[in-house]
């Protein structure tokens, strides 16, 4: 029986209804609950110019550490890697150098990319060892980032709600240089289904190995017969962390694997009919750009969508043709049987079609009648269903592989301007209609039944929205989360969308995902948060006495992440827990992959070594995971502003000490940087108000449960550099205090990467273009091949813009002295004139800075790590 638990869906209100969340997985007895989320534009950003101007998020390679110079040149079009076949998978790349070099102080390490790109060290082979040496510690694991590094023997501190223990697992994930590969298949425990790996016993004179899962022992078959431990290193799954299992296969009859690595998976490109003249030409030329960018083997489709689909026909050559059905119904077998029959090319070549295409985008119109935009007919799911139907074709039907398909999976990349209110999947124009809200749960089901359809398919349904009109995120949430893809929100259709829109279709996608998880008998698997659904017993292969965790995936993309809640089942008495994690997914080539990584993890008595090996960041992310999940409403969120406060609280009384003669409780030093995460949390976008709408705060939560953990701490909490004369960068604690008029200031939040520039800085024309460009190259390098893109926002110093900034800074400025410059020391850099200045400019409001939330919790702030 299935046991996923799914988040409870709350009574539908007329207005603003959600949508379902990202899936929670929690083993009987579930723990928590799941919720659910909406969405819309977010509120404009100024004039079409200076969105033109500050929205644009492309750029350079990864910023990384310990702070290198970052010479790097901008690229407006950013092109991202095309996935490799198996046997050379790589990770980023790295642009040529400029002269205008911008660096960092060795002193800001930038902790978010813990374990990013680490790759495993590889046993030395000149010197025997009676055994295998230890893998490397397991933050160096580029796929699974653990809340601490070791574990705590006493079941009751271990799992103290308040912090808990878990891990962040990317199985998807590119390295380079990748994990170890072998085309055979896995040995595997035949008592609980665990895989071989470098922590097991081998007896090497009769090749038996014990599971370190349940511990029983296996045999080879003779094949771990050697001579000497050492000679067990030949075999990758005895000396790595991680190995790739490769079994090259055809899933499809059909299917002719091209090893090609510039191709991609087919592509059908759905456009909104509805759209105003300036919306419509903003999108032209996202649509414009975006096909040149594609390689020349990648196959394109294009439907538009309005009250009809119209799938346009590449064989016309210069003349734009298409066929048109109705969007008021599905399609029938015998409609799209006439259109997969017939002459037309719906599916072609970019270096066949190019130019067709540019005539197609080119000849699209604005809307005709004068109906407001919510009030037009779009048909977005009869769209999508005609999409699949050309997708599916002929090949159940047409044997001895007459129809050859190149590519992998398939993507739809839906280019909405406003709500579906058509045909199938729609809601009414109007939330004030009487039956709304029963009409929108309808909708919604169906969307999710097209999701699974979809991906059934092997086809990933991205929906990037954009314009002002309310695109009832609920109703199309459903359809992009059960594919395996994501919706997005975007001020309007020009450059951030179209690099989102190039960065969505080349980002590699494996399907039919299924991830299992495996602890030792010690540990139990409490709660799991990302993108799937809990996998039932007939769908994998199943073992004795196995205990393992299992979920299938909707996708297997590197820029996912599962949060895996764990506890232990009573005191541990072993020196050490052992966790395996499996993901077993078919590659865009059609390549059947099972990855496996086994981490080793030592237990310890002391509460100090715990909590000295707690990594407060991954921690944080974890926690942030598992309270923005119950964030269904905005009233929701309230409640976990509140949770926030008793967490912390709680933290402090478990680990920290008592003030002596005092009632307050001095929070642990090695947590020091917790509350300050989870601070921001609490003020951010994620559960605060700071962004102006429910549903774009709903859909931020949504990429925050399903997102990797580089960019998840991120969107918690932000990262603020500051511009310094040299054209250096400084980071510096995400304080109001950085606001400084002679500076410019580079605050990465995620989704949002914003560049204020001080009013006296400004003034100088030629200074503040150099520190503009500087920064601009820094919110290009931080984000580069970041999905989504951000969007990036430059303003000047009490600018109405500046607010977006503003609100995500701790008002550090109500302070006393010694408290700011504790915390800021940059401030003892500044002459008593430019402080007197900056502490005149500051407006005061009633949230509280940092410090006053801790003392108003009763808890004395920690120091400054």
């Amino acid at each position: 029986m299935e046991e996923t638990s799914t988040p409870p869906q709350p009574q539908p209100q007329p207005a603003h209804p959600s949508p379902q969340f990202p899936a929670v997985f929690t083993p009987p007895p579930p723990p928590t609950s799941g919720f659910s989320s909406r969405g819309s534009p977010s509120p404009g950003t100024g004039s079409a110019a200076a969105q033109a101007q500050f929205s644009t998020p492309p750029g350079p390679p990864v910023f990384s550490s310990p702070l290198r110079p970052a010479a790097v040149p901008f690229r407006a079009t950013p092109a991202s890697p095309q996935p490799a076949p198996f046997a050379s998978r790589g990770g980023g790349y790295s642009s040529s150098s400029s002269s205008a070099a911008v660096s960092l102080p060795t002193s800001s390490g930038p902790h978010f990319l813990n374990g990013a790109a680490t790759p495993t060290s590889h046993l030395p082979s000149s010197a025997a060892a009676p055994s295998p040496p230890p893998p490397p510690p397991p933050e160096e694991s580029p796929y699974v980032l653990f809340s601490a590094h070791r574990v705590l023997k006493q079941k009751k501190l271990l799992n103290a709600p308040s912090l808990g223990f878990g891990a962040l697992v990317s199985p998807g994930r590119e390295v380079a240089p990748g994990p170890e590969t072998v085309e055979r298949d896995p040995r595997r425990c035949l008592n609980c289904g665990a895989y071989v790996n470098l922590y097991c016993d081998v007896l090497i004179g009769s090749g038996q190995w014990q599971c370190v899962i349940c511990k029983k022992m296996n045999g080879s078959e003779g094949e771990f017969v050697v001579s000497s431990k050492h000679d067990l290193l030949q075999w990758p799954e005895l000396a790595s962390l991680a190995i790739d299992y490769v079994q090259s296969g055809n899933r499809r009859p059909s299917f002719v694997p091209v090893p090609d690595t510039r191709v991609s998976g087919p592509i059908f490109i759905l456009i909104d009919e509805c759209l105003d003249e300036a919306h419509l030409q903003h999108l032209q030329g996202s649509l414009h750009a975006f096909v040149d960018s594609l390689p020349p083997t990648a196959r394109i489709g294009i439907i538009s969508y309005g009250r009809t689909v119209s799938v346009y026909d590449f064989s016309e050559g210069a003349a734009v043709s298409a066929d048109v059905l109705p969007g008021n119904k599905s399609p029938t077998h015998e409609s799209l049987k006439a259109i997969i029959y017939g002459t037309g090319i719906y599916l072609s070549p970019v270096h066949a079609s190019l130019p067709v295409a540019h005539t197609i985008f080119s000849s699209l119109r604005p809307y005709q009648l004068s109906l407001p935009e919510v009030s037009r007919d779009r048909c977005i799911g009869a769209a999508v269903e005609v999409a699949l139907g050309i997708i599916q074709g002929p090949a159940a039907e047409v044997s001895r592989g007459i129809i050859k398909r190149s590519g992998g999976n398939y993507r739809i990349l839906v280019c909405a301007g406003g709500p579906s209110t058509f045909g199938p999947g729609s809601v009414p124009h109007s939330v004030q209609h009487p039956n709304y809200a029963y009409l929108e749960k309808t909708a919604m089901k169906w969307m999710e039944r097209l999701g699974h359809e979809a991906q059934r398919h092997s086809t990933v349904v991205d929906i990037l929205c954009a314009g002002t009109c309310p695109v009832r995120v609920p109703v199309l949430q459903p359809l992009a989360k059960c594919s395996g893809g994501v919706l997005l929100l975007h001020d309007d259709f020009g450059e951030a969308f179209g690099v989102n829109l190039q960065r969505a279709s080349t980002r590699a996608a494996g399907s039919h995902g299924l991830f299992e998880i495996r602890c030792s008998d010690d540990m139990l698997v409490t709660q799991v948060i990302g993108p799937g659904e809990e996998a039932s017993p007939d769908s994998h292969e199943t073992f004795k006495h196995d205990t393992s965790f299992c979920i299938q995936m909707h996708s297997v993309e590197e820029t996912q992440s599962f949060s895996v809640s764990m506890e232990s089942k009573g005191d541990i008495k072993n020196d050490f827990v052992y966790f395996q994690f499996a993901v077993h997914y078919s590659n865009m080539y059609q390549t059947e992959i099972t990855r496996v990584i086994t981490i080793r993890l030592q237990t310890v008595d002391g509460l100090s070594a715990y909590l000295a090996s707690v990594q407060d960041d991954v921690a944080s992310v974890i926690i942030g995971k598992r309270t923005v999940l119950r964030a269904r409403t905005a009233s929701d969120a309230i409640d976990m502003r509140l949770t926030i406060d008793e967490r912390v609280k709680d933290l402090a009384l478990k680990f920290g000490t008592q003030v002596p003669k005092s009632k307050l409780y001095r929070f642990p030093k090695e947590l020091a940087s917790l509350p300050e995460c989870l601070f921001h949390l609490r003020r951010g976008p994620l559960l605060g108000s700071i962004v102006g709408h429910e549903d774009e705060r709903s859909v931020l939560r949504n990429l925050f449960l399903n997102a990797s953990f580089d960019l998840s701490f991120r969107m918690l909490a932000p990262r603020c550099i500051m511009h310094r004369e040299g054209g250096t960068f400084e980071e510096l604690p995400a304080y109001d205090l950085a606001m400084q008029s002679n500076a410019a200031v580079v605050l990465d939040h995620g989704t949002d990467i914003f560049i204020w520039l001080g009013a006296e800085l400004a003034a100088q024309e030629g200074q503040s273009a150099a520190a503009l460009a500087a920064c601009r190259t820094l919110a290009e390098e931080l984000s580069e091949l970041r999905f989504p893109a951000p969007r990036i926002l430059s303003f000047k110093e009490g600018s109405s813009q500046a607010r977006y900034f503003v609100s995500r800074l701790i008002p550090a400025h109500k302070d006393p002295t010694y408290e700011q410059e504790s915390r800021f020391p940059q401030l003892r850099t500044l002459t008593p004139e430019q402080r007197s200045r900056l502490k005149s400019s500051f407006i005061h409001f009633d949230d509280h800075s940092f410090c006053e939330w801790m003392r108003s919790l009763k808890l004395v702030p920690p120091e400054p790590s």
